[in-house]
């Protein structure tokens, strides 16, 4: 139904957030009541554009279109006014109230209308749910330019600031002392007023009486001279312009695109898709990691930010970006929703924003779109490279797609109960597509990360590894994330150091926003002894991922090995203060202060390491007493006797022996280390496979010249691949 006057789309438009009609559906039922009141207050039959979505579920209406535009050509705008709803950053307010409030000025009525009475009332009629901040209300008031005036829908008792509801169940506790019926009537008769005094404005046919118009052309007349100086200087303006103007609006050099992709809020109501918005967010970064101008931050430091309260200004400085994208993904049966904002970062000013509705079965030409919109407001030119990477097609099936992104979601929590889960969704998205080369790489990864930790037999597991690595190769030859895990079971697998370290240095080449690949190749140049390009890789990891507890952790060990004992503690703690939990970064700290003569310290930092190690905690706080009794070396002693017997402790009893420099016994604990390692014994253990790293690890420096070590390094071909590269 059209509006009572002509070339207007609606009489009234509802603006709300979506938050405000979930759970109880409030704006819902207000709009209903509204539509009867109205029939019985106005005469003509009046129009309501509410956004109750033809893809039921999706409740938000965020497209930035032509038609959102026709609609909000109405007579009468009504905000549901929130806490949500006060959010200059957010769709309702930048794309609604803002463009109505500047579109009603500028049309034919304007925004403020004369009533029977002689009173002025807006065009705006807000209708408010909740007492405001005052923050808010003067953010209302800056955006209409004159006090808030609302019609309240408040209910408000000791505690409670809540919607008024229609029925209420102590309708005589309400503070304000309103009742739901009779605030609806006041709508209406407000609405009643405003339509009144637009339809005698249209009547009128917009003439002006005559004495106005002659005033107008005397008024004209008298300025014509002002007129005539305010033209040249027009044309000076004009000339400057066109030889200054485009030297401002050039990108300034000096604004690097590094770019962060906050964590997606997710607006899905059923829980089966609770894994939708961070998965839409891994895409997202995923399509950005394909254009070489755009420095993109990694998943796991952004993840950091899930539900925070920092602003846009905090958020950049610390992942030390310019720019953050941000924005929500909701997904209801066989449709999405997604919503994007880029922001200045510096500044928190919205650049771009646009909302994309589709059928999942078109989700990829959405992420696809999203990536050049981006690249197009960052004034990027994409090479035809990066717009054949963009254009690409992983998997023409939706299904297989929606398995991987449910592999993607547990594999990322990176835990062994979800790794495990990860292979049964990577499994299935085959099954779907046998020719989809990321979920073969997903599958790599899962088995990759289980072999490294103990929780998958480990000749086993760095085969299956390798098999899906080739598998996705086979069909995509440039897959970056392929490469890097086949390069690091080349590594840590098969001890097969010129493979490894091509593959390696290719995963990084074909995604140089791939966090994980610059680290797998830094810890491949570190077991080699290349510190340098070691550092160099591990710091472009650090870039990406400045949040991540493992890169930082690895950071930390790095230095220990350059010799940079305070930069490897001052990385320890940083990985601490991002995940106090994190059991490595402890069990780093222990050397690190062994290594600086604070022996009391590294005593308590070991305890800590046990305090959170299920298999030590109920010992840990023998630690400090064996300390007090025997120093530092009783405290190696005792470990090495805690783990005489135990075959996969046989590395780190190793390291005990030689810090304490009991030679021979370090040697025959490496030689049952690695007779165990080469045997393929198919054991799981509970330590990470890290025998490789004695090469460059300066706590066996003691036994660097002993014939026994030369032999070792010999079998694990480090010494012939390390001699023939210096």
């Amino acid at each position: 139904m059209a509006s009572i006057v002509p070339g207007y789309e609606y009489d009234i438009f509802i603006s709300y957030r979506q938050k405000d009609n979930r759970g109880d559906r409030w704006v819902s039922e207000f709009v209903n009541a509204l539509k009867i009141e109205l029939e019985s207050t106005v005469k003509e039959d009046i129009s309501i554009y509410f956004d109750i979505n033809p893809c039921d579920g999706l409740l938000e209406t965020h497209d930035v279109n032509a038609s959102l535009r026709e609609k909000l050509k109405c007579l009468i705008f009504i905000p549901i006014i929130s806490h949500t709803y006060c959010d200059s950053k957010s769709f309702a307010w930048q794309h609604e109230l803002a463009v109505f409030n500047k579109m009603a000025k500028e049309d034919q009525f304007g925004r403020d209308i004369r009533l029977a009475g002689g009173n002025v009332a807006s065009r705006i009629l807000p209708v408010k749910i909740h007492d405001l901040d005052e923050q808010d209300k003067t953010l209302l008031e800056n955006e209409l330019g004159g006090v808030l005036r609302c019609i309240e829908f408040i209910y408000k008792s000791a505690g409670v600031n809540r919607p008024l509801m229609a029925v209420e169940d102590h309708p005589r506790d309400n503070l304000n002392k309103t009742y739901y019926r009779d605030q609806i009537n006041k709508l209406a008769n407000a609405i009643k007023e405003i339509i009144t005094a637009i339809n005698k404005n249209n009547k009128q046919g917009g003439e002006h009486p005559k004495e106005l118009v002659a005033a107008k052309a005397v008024k004209q007349t008298y300025l014509k001279p002002k007129f005539i100086l305010a033209s040249l200087l027009a044309l000076i303006l004009i000339v400057l312009g066109i030889t200054f103007i485009p030297e401002f609006l050039k990108p300034s050099e000096s604004i690097v695109k590094t770019i962060a992709v906050l964590p997606l809020e997710n607006m899905s109501d059923d829980k089966e898709n609770d894994w939708f918005g961070d998965a839409m967010t891994d895409e997202i970064i995923v399509q950005l990691y394909k254009i070489k101008q755009f420095t993109v931050r990694s998943r796991t430091s952004i993840m950091q930010y899930k539900e925070t309260n920092k602003t846009g200004k905090v958020i950049g400085r610390e992942l030390k970006v310019n720019y953050l994208i941000e924005g929500s993904a909701q997904r209801f049966k066989d449709m999405v929703r997604i919503r994007v904002q880029l922001i200045y970062a510096s500044t928190d000013n919205h650049i771009w924003g646009e909302t994309y509705e589709a059928k999942w079965e078109d989700i990829l030409s959405v992420q696809r779109e999203i990536a050049r919109q981006i690249a197009d407001k960052l004034q990027t030119v994409l090479t035809p490279e990066e717009k054949e990477l963009i254009e690409k097609t992983p998997t023409k099936d939706p299904e297989a797609y929606n398995s991987y992104l449910q592999g993607r979601f547990f594999w990322n929590k990176r835990t062994k109960e979800g790794l495990r889960k990860s292979l049964e969704y990577f499994e299935k998205s085959i099954a779907e597509d046998p020719d989809y080369a990321l979920a073969y790489a997903g599958l790599a990864d899962s088995y990759c990360i289980l072999a490294w930790w103990g929780w998958y037999p480990r000749v086993e597991g760095y085969a299956r590894a390798k098999k899906f690595a080739l598998s996705a190769l086979d069909i995509d030859e440039n897959l970056s994330e392929a490469h890097a895990i086949l390069g690091d079971v080349l590594c840590w697998g098969e001890w097969k150091w010129e493979e490894a370290s091509k593959e390696l240095k290719l995963a990084t080449e074909l995604n140089q926003n791939y966090a994980t690949a610059h680290q797998y190749y830094s810890e491949f140049l570190d077991i080699i002894g290349e510190n340098d390009e070691a550092r160099v890789q591990i710091n472009m990891a650090l870039e990406l991922d400045p949040f991540s507890t493992a890169i930082n952790a690895t950071s930390s060990l790095y230095y220990y090995n350059e010799g940079k004992i305070e930069e490897s503690l001052n990385a320890c703690r940083k990985t601490l203060e991002i995940n106090s939990d994190y059991v490595w970064a402890y069990w780093q700290s222990f050397y690190v202060y062994v290594r600086l003569g604070e022996d009391l310290k590294a005593a308590e930092a070991l305890r800590q390491f046990m305090l959170r190690d299920t298999m030590t905690m109920k010992i840990a706080n023998s630690v400090i007493d064996v300390y007090n009794r025997a120093g530092i070396n009783g405290v190696l002693n005792w470990l090495i006797e805690l783990q005489l017997k135990n075959p996969a402790a046989n590395l780190y009893t190793a390291k005990w022996y030689a810090m304490l420099g009991k030679k021979k016994e370090a040697l025959d604990r490496l030689n049952q280390a690695l007779k165990a390692r080469l045997s393929g014994i198919q054991e799981i253990n509970i330590l990470p496979d890290e025998i490789p790293r004695i090469y460059n690890s300066p706590d066996f420096d003691n036994l660097r010249l002993e014939p026994g070590f030369k032999t070792i390094m010999k079998k694990m071909r480090l010494s012939e691949y390390s001699n023939h590269h210096k």
